[in-house]
C-alpha cells in the first residue's frame, strides 16, 4: 500500500547516517537519496589514471558530469545512495579518494610552485602532500583550510585560508660578483634597492622577500634561501578576514612544520565548536597565539 511504502522510505531515511556521509565527502544535494561526491585533491593535481576513472564514475554512476570547486577541488553530482560504495570502490581502482566535509581539516590547496613556475620561491606541491599527510581529515572545532602559494604573485590567494603559507627568497647582495648593471634595482617594486657608487644599498624593512633581484641578475650576485611567510586566520566566506603575518620567514620545513603544528593545536585547544580559526585568535587574543608561534618558531 501506499502508507507502507511511506513508512519503508521513512525507515531507510533513518537509517542513513548523513553525518558519517558527509565526513567522507558524499554531500546531499536537493534531490533526494542523491550525493555529490568530493574528491580529495591535494594541492590541485590529478594524474591522468585519476581523471579517466573520475571520468568513468561520472559516466556511470553520475549524470555524465563534474564540477570543479573554488578549491581545486572535484565533485561528481547525482551519485545514488545505492551506488555509494562501489562508487568508492572504483574511484580506489583509479587511486582517487573521497574528500572530506565538516568540521576537520580539508584538502590542501597550492598553485604549482618552483617545479613548473618561473616565479616559484617554494615546492608548492611538496609541501602540500606533507601537510595533507600530517593533518587531512583531523576532526576539529570547525574546518580548517590550509593554502600555499609559491611567491608574491599569490595565485592561491594564500590569506584567505585558516593557514597560509608563501614562499619566499631572503637575499643578501655579494659584491665581488656584481657588475653594477641596475637590473635588480629596476625590477625591485618595492623600491628595497639602491644603486650607489656602484653598491647596491638593501633596506631590509621594504623587501617583501619576492626574489625577483635574484631571478633576474646576470652575474649570479646574490646569495639567497627559500623560505617560507606563515599567515593565520584568514577567511574568504560569510566574513572576510585576510590573515595575519606574526613571524619573520621560515628557513627550513622543520621549523615551518613546528609552526603549522602550533597553530592548528592552539586552535584546537581554544576554538569553540562551530568557530573559525579567525574567530578564536580575535576572541583569546592575537598576543597569545603569537607568543606560541614564536615559541614554536624558536625551537
Amino acid at each position: 500500500s501506499r502508507r507502507q511504502r511511506q513508512m519503508c522510505i521513512r525507515d531507510r531515511n533513518m537509517a542513513v547516517d548523513y553525518g558519517t556521509l558527509k565526513k567522507g565527502g558524499f554531500m546531499r544535494q536537493k534531490q533526494k537519496n542523491n550525493f555529490s561526491l568530493r574528491i580529495a585533491v591535494v594541492g590541485g593535481t590529478l594524474t591522468a589514471e585519476n581523471l579517466k576513472k573520475i571520468a568513468e564514475v561520472a559516466e556511470e554512476h553520475g549524470e555524465g558530469y563534474v564540477h570543479l570547486t573554488s578549491r581545486q577541488g572535484v565533485e561528481i553530482p547525482f551519485i545514488k545512495l545505492d551506488d555509494i560504495d562501489v562508487v568508492k570502490e572504483e574511484l580506489a581502482e583509479g587511486g582517487c579518494k573521497p574528500g572530506v566535509c565538516g568540521p576537520r581539516v580539508r584538502t590542501v590547496t597550492a598553485c604549482q610552485g618552483n617545479a613548473v613556475c618561473p616565479s616559484g620561491n617554494i615546492d608548492t606541491q611538496d609541501i602540500a602532500k606533507k601537510l595533507d599527510e600530517r593533518y587531512f581529515g583531523r576532526e576539529l572545532p570547525h574546518k580548517f583550510k590550509f593554502g600555499v602559494t609559491g611567491c608574491r604573485n599569490n595565485c592561491l590567494k594564500a590569506e584567505e585560508n585558516d593557514v597560509g603559507i608563501k614562499g619566499a627568497t631572503k637575499v643578501a647582495w655579494k659584491e665581488d660578483a656584481c657588475i653594477s648593471c641596475g637590473l635588480c634595482v629596476k625590477v625591485c617594486r618595492e623600491g628595497a634597492l639602491k644603486l650607489e657608487d656602484g653598491k647596491i644599498i638593501l633596506d631590509q624593512g621594504k623587501c617583501n622577500y619576492c626574489g625577483r633581484c635574484v631571478k633576474s641578475c646576470p652575474t649570479d650576485a646574490w646569495d639567497s634561501q627559500s623560505a617560507y611567510l606563515v599567515s593565520c586566520g584568514g577567511t574568504f566566506g560569510n566574513t572576510i578576514k585576510e590573515g595575519q603575518y606574526m613571524l619573520p620567514p621560515i628557513t627550513s620545513e622543520e621549523q615551518l612544520f613546528r609552526v603549522t603544528d602550533a597553530a592548528i593545536q592552539f586552535f584546537d585547544d581554544h576554538a569553540n565548536a562551530g568557530e573559525r580559526f579567525k574567530f578564536t585568535i580575535d576572541r583569546v587574543g592575537s598576543d597569545k597565539l603569537y607568543k606560541v608561534l614564536k615559541e614554536a618558531y624558536d625551537g
